[in-house]
């Protein structure tokens, strides 16, 4: 889903710096007293208080980089976005089956190719106004105009012509294939039977936004306005935006005009840009949130062995992995590459790291994605990426030039970069720096691709390979590698959507993948798990294979304590 994965920013300290706060550090500091001071009232918790009045305490990770569905990537953003819009279908959070949105129903004609989408007439805006399908073609229409600059754009190619109408080859946006047929009825055509496409109803990229809200602060394609700032953003999901603290917190509130309002439970959540692992887990602990984003790597063996644990890991559809500037010395050398990803020995990573939470990954694919497994080209081989170092140049390290490991500020990121840099240095007898980035900061490295070597991770944002690979087509909004092949963009551009079978289809995802491993623009490190602290209290938060939450279907039962070893 999204960019990545788990984006979490926190601290890093470097005992030899002045000591001035940093802004995470004091970031957390403000949460703290934030929390502190909502948990005040006669002594009680943010959790006894939100479960009798129907506030969750939702620890979010990094403060998000903005609230417009068509301009933002990450999970933190992710999770408020999903509260707040609504799109023409959503996961069912326990199957991920797609289910009713905005519209009550769908229907394919012309074998597959033509989808009618018929929206719920109740279907409303935050301000009252209804929801029209003529707001999905004027949403689509900014999603894919190339001055918009989404990142996800190519999430809708598989519609007629809108490839063609984001790179200038037709600039008639009435050619693309989304119409409005009257104020309840979407028209949508495909240039071949889309197997996931339902599923992409339920990603931010394809939201609706409403057009006159935006018009207001701008033009159609004009990134970060006010819009989206409190008191001006007009939604259509189950809650409304109250309050956005920045750096402290966001909070939304249950919608009067959400038409399946009455299955709605919370009265309001409250996000908390909780950047500091260990602060958030001691926040939950002392019964100041009801979930976490994450659980501290060292505490998660504690965790596991208590009886009535509140700790909760599932299988995750993402991969974890590392960015190579291809344009950039020295890994702009394919040798280089696949010295570097040989010398790193998974399993020791993911064993004492990671505490045996991950699963070792050597594609980007993760294993049995909706049956599709892909190829591994590579292993843990030393010996070869010691040779293969010295025919780019390098023998036993000589005259390397050095690399530089990014990644967003977090502990778990820092302690596997520092893994890395230590195999690589003694494996390969080469010298690797790591830096961190807060991580807006880190966001707009990885989009200009300024870096040698940068941490990411990406999770599915639906079930099918296809979510993977397609990132890594030419000038692919999150293909920040420059890696561009014509073959590989035709197979999975053209080629693999006119599969007429599953075995066809796979076929051809497994020789695009051969494709991308062979010239190693990432280097795959592990298969995600999910890892969150879920107080008692909490109902109808799911464990499912894309850590996909509802908040509609969130209940928050009183009387429920933690476990008496965490009190």
């Amino acid at each position: 889903m999204k960019l990545s994965s788990p984006f979490r920013a926190g601290t890093r300290s470097r005992c030899n710096e002045p000591l001035i706060p940093s802004r995470p550090f004091l970031t957390v500091l403000s949460v703290l007293f934030s929390l502190m001071l909502s948990g005040c009232g006669g002594g009680e918790s943010n959790v006894v208080s939100g479960n009798r009045d129907g506030v969750l305490h939702y620890g979010n990770g990094a403060e998000p980089q903005g609230l417009d569905p068509h301009v933002v990537t990450g999970v933190p953003e992710n999770h408020i976005i999903r509260a707040l819009f609504e799109g023409l279908a959503v996961k069912n959070p326990i199957t991920l089956e797609p289910e009713p949105g905005v519209a009550e129903r769908w229907e394919f004609s012309d074998g597959g190719r033509v989808i009618t989408f018929y929206l719920n007439p109740e279907a409303k805006w935050s301000n009252g106004e209804q929801v029209t399908a003529g707001d999905y073609v004027w949403s689509w229409h900014r999603a894919l105009h190339p001055n918009t600059g989404n990142e996800y754009s190519y999430m809708l190619f598989p519609v007629v012509n809108a490839e063609a109408y984001l790179k200038g080859k037709i600039s008639d946006f009435n050619e693309v294939g989304v119409k409005a047929l009257d104020n309840t009825t979407l028209q949508v055509t495909l240039n071949a039977p889309t197997p996931y496409f339902i599923q992409l109803m339920d990603h931010y990229s394809t939201f609706a936004v409403h057009p006159e809200t935006l018009l207001q602060f701008g033009e159609m394609t004009d990134r970060y306005t006010p819009w989206t700032r409190v008191n001006n953003i007009v939604s259509n999901g189950a809650f409304k935006l109250t309050e956005w603290s920045l750096n402290r917190r966001i909070i939304v509130e249950k919608s009067d005009h959400y038409w399946d309002r009455d299955k709605v439970s919370l009265n309001q959540v409250i996000f908390y840009p909780t950047e500091n692992v260990v602060s958030e887990e001691r926040m939950f602990r002392a019964e100041q949130l009801h979930y976490t984003q994450v659980a501290p790597l060292d505490k998660i063996p504690l965790y596991r062995e208590m009886l009535d644990s509140p700790y909760v890991q599932a299988p995750y559809l993402g991969t974890y992995y590392y960015l190579l500037n291809t344009q950039r010395p020295p890994v702009d050398d394919v040798r280089v590459r696949k010295a570097l990803a040989m010398s790193v020995d998974r399993d020791k990573l993911v064993r004492s790291v990671l505490q045996n939470t991950a699963v070792p990954a050597y594609s980007i694919t993760p294993p049995d994605t909706l049956g599709y497994f892909p190829p591994k080209l590579f292993d843990y081989n030393p010996d070869e990426a010691r040779r293969l170092l010295a025919e780019a140049g390098y023998p036993n390290g000589e005259g390397w030039p050095g690399v530089e490991i990014l990644y967003n500020t977090q502990e778990a990121h820092r302690k596997i970069a520092v893994a890395i840099q230590q195999m690589w240095k003694s494996e390969l007898g080469i010298d690797v720096t790591i830096s961190n980035q807060e991580w807006k900061v880190y966001l707009d490295a990885v989009t200009q691709i300024d870096f040698q070597v940068a941490r990411r991770g990406w999770i599915g944002d639906y079930v099918d390979a296809n979510n993977f690979l397609d990132m890594f087509i030419t000038g692919g909004g999150n293909n920040n590698t420059h890696y561009a092949d014509p073959v590989y963009d035709d197979l999975i551009l053209y080629k693999a959507p006119k599969a007429v079978t599953r075995e066809e289809r796979y076929a051809l995802f497994t020789q695009a993948e051969t494709m991308l491993m062979e010239e190693m623009p990432i280097i795959p490190l592990y298969t995600y798990t999910s890892k969150h602290l879920i107080h008692p209290s909490v109902e109808g938060m799911h464990a499912n294979l894309m850590d996909s939450l509802n908040l509609k279907y969130v209940k928050l039962v009183p009387g429920r304590t933690l476990p008496e070893a965490l009190r």
